[in-house]
């Protein structure tokens, strides 16, 4: 969807070329010590702390982080479609107020109306700010011819593929001439090859100057996908989003995925991610009651406790080696391995993840015994799941509602944050059986009390 005011047509005046080595490029958009925080009783929570960054002319800048990091918010924040708490957005030299003339954004859902054609979609932006009926049509149908739908006009979004609707899209986008175009992790619902087909087509507009757009912003979780598409990769830590690292890609498009030093750079960010410097910022491996905890099954747990025990890992992998070989993404990974490092299961280094001893005595054990083991380490390691079993060890009737526990997480996360740190530890519970969990009541008891 972009919030843009219309520029005359698709083929403006081409960005610049930048060299190597030329002069700075002219900047378009400026970050300026970015927080957005909301209210809690306990003070505020926030979601991005002090976040700075610069968008030039002629580059792909990607944001590079995990669930929880501020990414999309960050990039919202510069659509103009929510206000920062602090800090200020500026765009071609003026402060931002709102949605900006020039700034159109390409959401991960494909958020097209199902009751209109492809067509129909592209004008929409266009005749919502006045365009007239035959311009609008003809662009339209040129944005349409240039993103690799011509032929589709007159067809619904029920009759698209994936990847389909999501080029309608950017056609959606590109209509009106963006100056920036602003990216929602907009490959990440499609399969994989879908994506690469289309990641590719995008950036050989890019490349080959057919697109008026000057700059791209993309938030990404793909760690590959950043270094295959961006001039430049801002890490980001989580709770809160802070910016804790910049890192240039030297390579010209096309790049090779396969080439050494396109794979030694991937290997050089995943490291990045899991040093004490990134990964300590990114999330403390001691938890405490308020400590967000993303919902990983214990299958998947177990399931990498056993790959990593057995033949060629023998207890310890490269990360980005283990993401490739199980087809896994930082989101998909990262969580699976923080989980098993907070449960002392893991431990994560400079890029590798090992094994602890108990990890490797899990994984030799048969299910009863793997439980009684993880309940060790749960109630030893996740201080909401002891103090569940703590309130209803106490309690006369060893019950306690849901809510006792989601106000007492409100009080240092989000709400939404606080549903999900419930809800994995409720998995994780059940599974431990230190205590059972009854949906339709929403209430906690002991695993021997009858209901």
């Amino acid at each position: 969807m972009a919030d843009s005011i219309p520029t005359p047509s698709l083929s403006s005046t081409p960005r610049a070329a930048v060299a190597p080595d030329a002069a700075p490029a002219q900047e378009i958009l400026r970050v300026e010590h970015v927080s957005r925080g909301f209210d809690k009783t306990q003070g505020e929570l926030l979601v991005l702390d002090d976040a700075n960054l610069t968008l030039s002319n002629g580059e792909i800048v990607g944001l590079l982080g995990r669930s929880g990091s501020g990414k999309s918010t960050l990039l919202r924040i510069i659509a103009g479609l929510i206000k920062p708490t602090s800090g200020k957005v500026t765009y071609l030299g003026k402060t931002l107020e709102g949605p900006a003339a020039g700034v159109a954004m390409v959401f991960q859902t494909f958020a097209l109306f199902p009751w209109l054609t492809v067509l129909q979609n592209v004008e929409a932006g266009l005749e919502a700010q006045g365009v007239p009926a035959r311009a609008r049509r003809e662009r339209a149908l040129a944005a349409i011819d240039l993103i690799g739908l011509d032929g589709f006009e007159n067809a619904y979004p029920r009759e698209l593929s994936g990847g389909m609707r999501q080029r309608v899209g950017f056609a959606r986008a590109l209509v009106v001439d963006p100056t920036v175009l602003l990216m929602d992790e907009p490959f990440s619902a499609l399969d994989v090859l879908t994506a690469e087909t289309l990641r590719t087509d995008l950036l050989d507009l890019w490349t080959d100057n057919k697109l008026a757009i000057k700059s791209v912003l993309i938030v990404t979780h793909n760690i590959e996908e950043a270094v295959f598409m961006c001039d430049r990769i801002l890490l980001l830590s989580s709770n809160p989003g802070r910016v804790i690292a910049e890192i240039k890609v030297p390579f010209k498009h096309p790049r090779n995925r396969l080439d050494p030093a396109f794979r030694r750079l991937v290997d050089d960010i995943y490291a990045k991610m899991t040093t004490r410097g990134g990964a300590d910022a990114m999330r403390k491996n001691e938890l405490s009651l308020g400590s967000w905890l993303p919902h990983v099954s214990t299958n998947l747990m177990a399931g990498l406790i056993e790959t990593l025990a057995a033949a060629p890992y023998n207890g310890k992998a490269d990360l980005p080696e283990i993401a490739r070989s199980l087809h896994l993404e930082v989101d998909d990974l990262f969580p699976v391995a923080e989980v098993l490092q907070n449960l002392h299961f893991a431990e994560l280094r400079e890029g590798d993840i090992l094994l602890t001893s108990a990890a490797k005595v899990f994984a030799d054990y048969g299910t009863q015994a793997r439980k009684m083991l993880f309940a060790e380490h749960l109630l030893r390691n996740v201080p909401l799941a002891a103090r569940i079993k703590k309130v209803l060890n106490e309690r006369p009737g060893h019950r306690a509602p849901r809510v006792r526990f989601e106000q007492e997480l409100e009080d240092f996360l989000s709400d939404s944050a606080a549903e999900e740190t419930l809800d994995a530890v409720i998995n994780w519970g059940r599974y431990a059986e230190i205590f059972s969990y009854n949906d339709q009541a929403e209430t906690f008891s002991l695993e021997d009390v009858e209901s």
